[in-house]
């Protein structure tokens, strides 16, 4: 590690502003696993609803989605974003918690149900909407990589612990209570942001400035016409669509009833897979210096749907089938770490801070809306042509994302430049002479 590089690591540790976003992050991340957990078991506990009624739940926390394009917009528009993190926070905060309160009244429906997810999700767009030009003007543009590690490393030591954390508390407080304890960690996440200041340029106030739908379109029109931007949002959107294809569903009906694995082996190689994305948090940046940022990208890209094949093609004695589905869990969770801690970075380099709500939103609309088709395929596919031949088409077509990187500058980028500039400089504002 180059003197220039211990700087970096050692000015995050002691950044104040960046260790209250850091915690604010960790805290409400161990709290979603709580309601990934809680919402569905009161759904089926409660409420007695069907698979098909549990979907909808899913579908509906991810439609808020298909309008973050718009919602980019108008974030984009706004003075500080975050106010609109912290208010994002607050709504989150106060749906969940009108479950417990209606639990305990003997009031909570489906509906209701269906009104927190839908809001929540809306609310989370809102909240990732702003968190681009925010984390921008938080993070030194040489600690971007960094920074994403030390994010990424809590979200996925939250799958770690948190899955077990949740249950316990479901057990011990029943499901509808149990949310109250994510809504809580909403409330710290927005109390520890709402004392981070940061330096914002002011938005602009031109009363002819263009439509929320043209700003909009031009938020995605910069997406498309940007080199790395095309490149990396076809690439994120290819793998998703695959990775969902695949779908921990139908991976989990596959372990279960092609490999004869039970629930308990299954949980443990899932569990194992959560170890390999923390893992893959950590070393990404010493990953980025190694061989450069973007073949770093370019590597995640493969290794994040790649093994999926190994699963697909476990078989022999019970060791060997369960150990091909944890060695597959385990290196996809390095994979997709080496993939969005250092896209995530290279993304937030070069988008103009006028723009970087506007590209958030295309990007979220197109990325996770490739998800639910992706997921409706896998469903067929596995009906018409079988489990494992499903999960073999998932991991190739997910490899085959490379190819929009591969003629892109992406490959060629070793860093980011330590200095701000503005993204119009395209690719010429990264190093791809190596250091």
């Amino acid at each position: 590690m180059s003197a220039v590089d211990q700087a970096v690591v050692v000015s995050l540790w002691r950044d104040r502003r960046f260790r209250r976003f850091w915690a604010g992050q960790s805290v409400s991340q161990f709290g979603d696993r709580i309601s990934e957990l809680a919402l569905p078991l009161i759904a089926v506990g409660a409420l007695h609803a069907s698979a098909d009624q549990v979907a909808w739940l899913t579908a509906l926390i991810w439609t808020p989605n298909l309008l973050a394009i718009v919602i980019g917009a108008w974030v984009d528009r706004r003075v500080d974003k975050r106010r609109l993190m912290v208010l994002a926070d607050l709504v989150r905060a106060a749906v969940l918690l009108s479950l417990p309160a209606a639990y305990l009244m003997g009031a909570v429906t489906l509906v209701q149900l269906y009104a927190v997810a839908l809001l929540t999700g809306a609310a989370a767009v809102l909240f990732n909407t702003a968190y681009s030009p925010f984390f921008a003007h938080l993070v030194p543009r040489s600690s971007y990589v960094d920074a994403n590690s030390k994010l990424s490393a809590s979200r996925s030591a939250s799958y770690v612990a948190g899955p077990a954390i949740g249950g316990a508390l479901v057990q011990a407080l029943t499901a509808p209570l149990a949310v109250v304890v994510d809504a809580l960690t909403f409330l710290v996440s927005a109390v520890l942001i709402g004392r981070v200041s940061i330096g914002e340029p002011p938005a602009a106030h031109d009363h002819a400035a263009p439509s929320l739908l043209r700003r909009a379109r031009e938020g995605l029109a910069f997406v498309v016409h940007h080199p790395v931007l095309r490149a990396s949002l076809g690439c994120a959107a290819t793998v998703n669509f695959f990775t969902f294809v695949a779908g921990s569903g139908l991976l989990v009906l596959y372990a279960s009833r092609d490999l004869g694995l039970t629930a308990g082996v299954i949980g443990m190689a899932f569990g194992i897979g959560a170890t390999g994305s923390l893992l893959g948090a950590v070393i990404a940046p010493r990953i980025s210096r190694g061989i450069g940022l973007g073949r770093s990208i370019v590597v995640g890209a493969v290794l994040f749907p790649a093994p999926i094949a190994i699963a697909a093609a476990a078989d022999g004695p019970l060791w060997a089938r369960a150990g091909a589905l944890a060695l597959a869990e385990f290196l996809s969770g390095v994979g997709v770490m080496l993939f969005d801690v250092n896209l995530n970075s290279l993304q937030t380099n070069v988008i103009p801070d006028g723009m970087r709500s506007r590209v958030a939103g295309a990007f979220s609309t197109i990325n996770y809306g490739a998800r639910p088709v992706g997921a409706v395929l896998g469903g067929l596919l596995a009906t018409n042509i079988g489990l494992r031949a499903t999960l073999l088409i998932a991991a190739a077509g997910g490899a085959l994302s490379l190819l929009w990187l591969l003629p892109s500058p992406i490959p060629r980028i070793r860093s980011l430049t330590p200095d701000r500039q503005t993204a119009e400089d395209s690719g010429a504002d990264m190093r791809s002479s190596p250091r």
